[in-house]
This record gives C-alpha cells, sequence and structure tokens, in this order.
C-alpha cells in the first residue's frame, strides 16, 4: 500500500471538535464537566461514543469493565489488532479533550478507512476506556487494567464519596464483579498501542510545533517529608538557638528545586502543613509532601537521593528530627523505539519537523505497556493548560494529528 498524501480540508477535524464539545454536555454538573467512572453519564458517553464506532463501520461492544470497544476487521479474519484510543473519564471541572480527543480521532480514522473500503494486514480497534483519572474511587487506570488483566481484587471494596463500593457501582452500571477477567486480552491480539493525547503541557506551543512524538512516560515517587524542631515564643529564643522546623523545611524545599534542574527531572512540593500555627510560636513540626518524576527511573532516583541527602544533613546542622517515606511508586514507561520511528517519520512528513518529549502526565499506555508495545502522539493545547476548563486545542491541529496516525497506519502494514 501506498502512502496517502496529507490532506488539506478540515472537514474531519471540524467533526472530531464539534464531537468532542458534544461529549463535554454528558457531565454529572450542569455547570461543569465531570463524568467519572460507572456513573450515568459513563453510560450515556459509552452509548454516543459506540454510536458512532458503528457508523464507522465497526463492530461495537462493552466489556466487563466498563470500555466501549470497536473492531473494523484487517484483510483476514481474526488477525491481530493495532489498538487506538484513550479515555472517556474526566478530573472534576474538567477540560473537552483530555482523553476524549484520541477516542474520537481514532473513530474519524477508522471512517476514513471504511469510506475508501480499505483494509490492512491487521485489524483496527477503538477503545474509549470508562477509567484513567481514578477520580471516583481512588483507582487510576482501571479501564486499561482490565485489558492488561492487572485489576486487584480488594479494589471491588474501594467507595466513592457517597459510600458506594466499586462491586456495587458495576452492578449498577449492569456488569458484574465475577465476570472482570473477562476483559482481559492476550499478547497475541495486539501487535501494538498508539494513544493520540493532548500535550498537557507547554513544549510543543513554546516551540511553535502543532505534534511532537512521546519517548517515556515519567515514572514518579510520591513522599512524605516530616520535619520536627521545637517549639518556643517567638520573642523570647534568640535566633542562633531556635530548632525552626519551618526554617529546616523551607530550605530543604529550595534544594528540590535546584537539584531537580541540576538533574533534569521535575519535582514539586504541593502540600504542607506547619504547626502549632500560631504568628507568636516558632514552628516545631512541618510535614511535606513531594512529587518527582523523570522518564528514567535511575535518573528520578539519583535526583531524589541527592534530595534526602540534602535533608539529613539539613536536619543535622539545625538539630531537628527528620522522617520521610514512600508512599507511591510508578516506573517510567518507555515507549516502543519502533513506533516512536514510524510516528516520528510521519510528523516529519506532514508537518516538516518533529520534536520527542517526555510525557509527565500518566496515561492508559502505561498499563498497556505490560501487554503490547506502546506510542504516543502528542498534540498541543493552548497554555500547556489541562484539567482545567480552559484546555483549548486548534482545528487544523487536530486534522495534522489525524494525517499523522495515517500516515502511521499505513507505515506498518508495510513492515
Amino acid at each position: 500500500m501506498s502512502m496517502p498524501l496529507p490532506r488539506s480540508d478540515m472537514e474531519a477535524g471540524i467533526r472530531i471538535f464539534e464531537r468532542c464539545n458534544e461529549l463535554a454536555h454528558l457531565s454529572e454538573d450542569t455547570d461543569a464537566l465531570t463524568r467519572v467512572y460507572l456513573s450515568q453519564q459513563h453510560q450515556q458517553a459509552n452509548q454516543r461514543v459506540g454510536t458512532w464506532m458503528r457508523d464507522a463501520g465497526m463492530q461495537v461492544w462493552q466489556d466487563a469493565v466498563g470500555n466501549i470497544c470497536g473492531r473494523y476487521e484487517g484483510m483476514k479474519p481474526n488477525a491481530p489488532a493495532l489498538l487506538l484510543g484513550s479515555h472517556l473519564d474526566t478530573v472534576r471541572n474538567a477540560g473537552k479533550y483530555d482523553g476524549m480527543l484520541g477516542v474520537i480521532t481514532a473513530i474519524e480514522l477508522v471512517s476514513r478507512f471504511h469510506q475508501q473500503n480499505k483494509r490492512f494486514p491487521f485489524a483496527i480497534e477503538v477503545v474509549g476506556f470508562g477509567d484513567e483519572e481514578g477520580v471516583r474511587f481512588g483507582v487510576t487506570l482501571l479501564g486499561s487494567r482490565g485489558l492488561t488483566g492487572s485489576w486487584e481484587s480488594h479494589w471491588l471494596d474501594k467507595r466513592d464519596n457517597q459510600g458506594i463500593s466499586l462491586a456495587q457501582a458495576l452492578r449498577d452500571f449492569g456488569l458484574a464483579a465475577d465476570q472482570i477477567d473477562q476483559a482481559k486480552r492476550k499478547s497475541s491480539d495486539l501487535i501494538g498501542y498508539l494513544e493520540l493525547h493532548i500535550e498537557q503541557g507547554p513544549l510543543l506551543e513554546s516551540n511553535d510545533l502543532a505534534l511532537g512524538v512521546v519517548t517515556a512516560i515519567n515514572g514518579a515517587k510520591r513522599l512524605n517529608f516530616s520535619f520536627k524542631g521545637v517549639a518556643g515564643h517567638a520573642g523570647t529564643v534568640p535566633m542562633s538557638l531556635r530548632q525552626d522546623a519551618l526554617v529546616g523545611a523551607s530550605e530543604l524545599i529550595l534544594a528540590v528545586e535546584s537539584i531537580a534542574q541540576a538533574f533534569e527531572v521535575v519535582a514539586t512540593v504541593g502540600k504542607i502543613e506547619c504547626l502549632p500555627g500560631a504568628v507568636n510560636v516558632i514552628p516545631s513540626d512541618i510535614s511535606f509532601s513531594l512529587d518527582i518524576r523523570a522518564p528514567d527511573n535511575q535518573q528520578r532516583d539519583a535526583a531524589l537521593w541527592e534530595i534526602t541527602k540534602a535533608a539529613k544533613e539539613i536536619t543535622e546542622r539545625r538539630n531537628l528530627t527528620l522522617s520521610y517515606d514512600c508512599f507511591y511508586n510508578s516506573d517510567a514507561t518507555p515507549c516502543s523505539v519502533v513506533l516512536q520511528q514510524k510516528l516520528t517519520k510521519a510528523v516529519m512528513a506532514v508537518q516538516g519537523r518533529s520534536l520527542s518529549l517526555a510525557s509527565g502526565a500518566g496515561h492508559d499506555a502505561i498499563a498497556m505497556a505490560s501487554l503490547c508495545d506502546v506510542g504516543m502522539l502528542f498534540v498541543r493545547c493552548e497554555g500547556g493548560i489541562s484539567h482545567n476548563p480552559l484546555e483549548a486545542i486548534q482545528i487544523e491541529d487536530i486534522n495534522l494529528a489525524l494525517n499523522v496516525l495515517e500516515h502511521t497506519l499505513y507505515s506498518l502494514s508495510e513492515a
């Protein structure tokens, strides 16, 4: 099959844009977009997306964990499939494109092939994952973990803020907790997973590029740090004799910034608590969170070692007590080199040049990497803003992304 020339028409991009806006009306809030896993709005979104899948020539089903799935057969029946998609759930007060863009663009791509009666050596499947954000039950990637067979049974006891268990929510949705394993796919079912997603950051925009190719999804660790000093009267204890926990913590927070820059990782102190919290008392107890991420586990852990080394030096010098613990650990997920190369070649053909970048946010590709090769294409979003009603993309960029995916599928078919 010869690779098609880039398309200049805007009809497809407009249709994708309008469908993203249409899905945004399926929300539990009337004045904001909120659509969580196994909700009535999730069911409505599945029905709407399922209709679009059928119109695009796909066989459609909802799997045992609530993902909506469509299949476009290849040249031969029952061929392994290339999986395209993203998630349909949102954070609270969300934007319109995080997740949804990847699902709807994939459907539009299949529709294009269906209208041209094009088939490939592989099947194409599109999935709208029911849960990526983890908003309702506090466990992320439930949709993609269903496909990979990595659900843990104790998650069924997780409860939402109304006290409804995950097991009960499955039943209310028309699913059964004892049938979750039916969603599991085999590695032999798939040749790979491709996900289109908004960047959720400013790099593409700052480079005046619509599209970029993801090299890896950052691995993350989250820790709680605690400094303990001695409370004292703010007016009577000399500066040289103080054991001020807040000053010690502040010194470490500044060190976090400089160490992160030196090791080319990202690190964030996002929450801090100060006791006793009185204007005239020296702080004695400080606790704060640390989120540190990098596309390479060793790079991340080397930076973290320097941070803990600095923390110990500060506590010794200031006569404080230090404790810390890691409560979250997610390994970095490298994207397939082959898929990176094919996406890059396609981006070069459509855009003229390409940018390779890591993803600082988590995606369904993290779970899918345990099942098959994964690749990701980023499209710029205005100001790098996401998880926010101000999330915005350009129709021209959507059309470019669609063309890149089309190029990539042709390239895969010739491999």
